[in-house]
């Protein structure tokens, strides 16, 4: 014990990544299947899809379904697609297998956020912040598992940590411009994998013409945009013949949808951070984060301006705000520091203070375990696994009556392209037996995926009017967090699916 806190004493920086590295490996290990729907379906099974010479989701052209852009950045899907290339050169064809490649290289890739944010605080602060600052986003109880997911809001994030250190940094520099060059180029990679970081690069180039920093803005300019130029016009002129195609789509797209998704209150996020940063701890963090405006700008502008945006947009999703995550927690940190310091009321309270860390603590030991071990989804992954092993499927059925909508499976784990049909209870949905009134036979599903207990005994006698000869096959059912996911809200669609097999089609189980 007391060579750690020697060690801790004398190399924090160490002991910080490599807590970061072991729990990140945990993660690696553990947390598969996908959190989301936009980290699975708009990375792993689109970049998957043109390796099998699939169209999924028609997002090139050539298409009848869709003969225009579909407003995605090709940066991000391009670079897993060139991944599973290589795997696929390399014979790496199991879906698990490569998973836990990409997931480690995420991993591996988020150690950028610690160590520079590390270094970010220790540089605009003391070293007493930035331990705190580094232990946080080494360990904080959502960070490990967030970065093995393919979420661009969690991709984005080392380019905007680099873009900040190369200016916090640049007075150590020989040639400061070229800081500043860099920090633009980083900023243009991240707009590149999230659009809308375009918010928090805005809010840096207007905190830099505050601080009257006229030439390195001119430099910031250079390197971003011809970043996002050579970027975003290479793939766009390669598939639609112009510039700016999917950016241009993606802005009318969000704004004629605006209140066609999750929408609620101005403050949801910020209630939201106030949630998973842990009370009473939020509290002092979000206290300390608006304390930091006047003396540390540079950070502080372009993070309030991306909670601003998100607060006034109208669509409002929980992943739409990580990318400030470390930035709340480093300016939080170092403004209650420097609150703590000069308050008399805390200088004479140490103990309440001390009571409420150990309290976070805790918690944040507790929910580390948990979600940094936790397959997400993984009925809907695991249910795609077990019917694998069946060659040459061509049709599934997707039966969830119980819900307004239906999930999308993920084939990149069945490692087959079939027909999905997906069925509900609402009149976006033809009911079943108009849907197959006149069919082929080809046309009816291999099998038939049940989602939900509710009503299972109905449901299945219902299928069997139309779909006379299935037999029961197997149950799959959630992980732990995801079962609680589900009974505190029915959104998280992480039910136990039941799998019936037509035997018109496969007359025999396969063990």
């Amino acid at each position: 014990m007391e060579k750690m806190k020697l060690l801790w004493a004398e190399k924090p920086l160490l002991v910080i990544i490599w807590l970061a590295i072991i729990f990140r490996f945990i993660a690696v290990i553990f947390a598969k299947g996908f959190g989301m729907h936009d980290d699975h379906f708009l990375v792993i099974e689109v970049s998957q899809s043109w390796i099998d010479g699939v169209n999924f989701n028609h997002w090139l052209p050539g298409s009848d379904a869709n003969a225009q852009p579909s407003g995605h950045s090709f940066f991000y899907t391009g670079l897993s697609y060139f991944l599973f290339y290589l795997l696929h050169l390399l014979q790496i064809n199991d879906p698990q297998t490569k998973m836990f490649i990409v997931r480690f290289i995420h991993a591996a890739f988020s150690l950028i956020t610690v160590y520079y944010g590390y270094k970010i605080a220790e540089k605009i602060d003391n070293k007493s912040s930035a331990k705190i600052v580094g232990i946080l986003l080494a360990i904080y109880w959502i960070m490990p598992w967030l970065s093995v997911r393919n979420l661009v809001e969690v991709v984005c994030i080392p380019f905007l940590i680099l873009g900040i250190w190369f200016i916090v940094n640049s007075e150590q520099k020989k040639n400061i411009m070229l800081a500043y060059f860099l920090s633009g180029v980083f900023f243009g990679l991240a707009f590149s994998i999230r659009f809308q970081t375009l918010f928090f690069t805005a809010g840096v180039g207007l905190a830099l013409l505050l601080l009257k920093r006229w030439k390195a803005s001119v430099y910031f300019i250079l390197g971003l945009i011809p970043c996002i130029c050579i970027i975003q016009c290479s793939s766009d002129y390669y598939f639609w013949g112009y510039p700016f195609a999917e950016l241009g789509e993606y802005i009318r797209y969000n704004i004629e949808n605006a209140y066609n998704y999750l929408t609620s209150s101005w403050y949801t996020y910020i209630l939201l951070l106030l949630g998973i940063l842990i009370p009473p701890i939020s509290l002092f963090l979000f206290f300390g984060f608006f304390r930091t405006g006047k003396k540390h700008l540079l950070l502080f502008l372009p993070t309030l301006l991306f909670l601003v945006f998100h607060s006034y947009f109208p669509n409002k999703q929980e992943r739409f705000i990580i990318p400030i995550f470390p930035f709340i927690i480093m300016l939080g940190v170092i403004g209650w520091n420097d609150f703590v310091v000069k308050s008399k009321f805390w200088q004479s309270h140490k103990q309440w203070l001390r009571g409420s860390w150990i309290f976070f603590w805790i918690i944040n030991t507790i929910l580390l375990f948990f979600v940094s071990t936790m397959y997400s989804k993984r009925s809907r992954v695991e249910s795609m696994v077990y019917l694998s092993k069946y060659k040459n499927i061509h049709n599934i059925l997707i039966e969830d009556s119980n819900h307004g909508r239906s999930k999308r499976p993920p084939q990149f784990y069945l490692g087959q392209w079939v027909k999905i049909r997906e069925y509900a209870n609402s009149k976006e949905y033809s009911p079943l037996s108009k849907v197959y009134s006149g069919a082929q036979k080809s046309d009816y599903p291999d099998f038939i995926l049940l989602f939900g207990d509710k009503n299972l005994e109905k449901r299945i006698d219902s299928i069997k009017t139309i779909v006379p000869h299935i037999q029961y096959e197997t149950t799959i059912r959630p992980g732990f967090i995801d079962i609680v996911l589900f009974k505190m809200n029915p959104i998280n669609s992480n039910q136990t699916i039941y799998i019936y097999r037509n035997t018109d089609f496969f007359p025999t189980k396969l063990n």
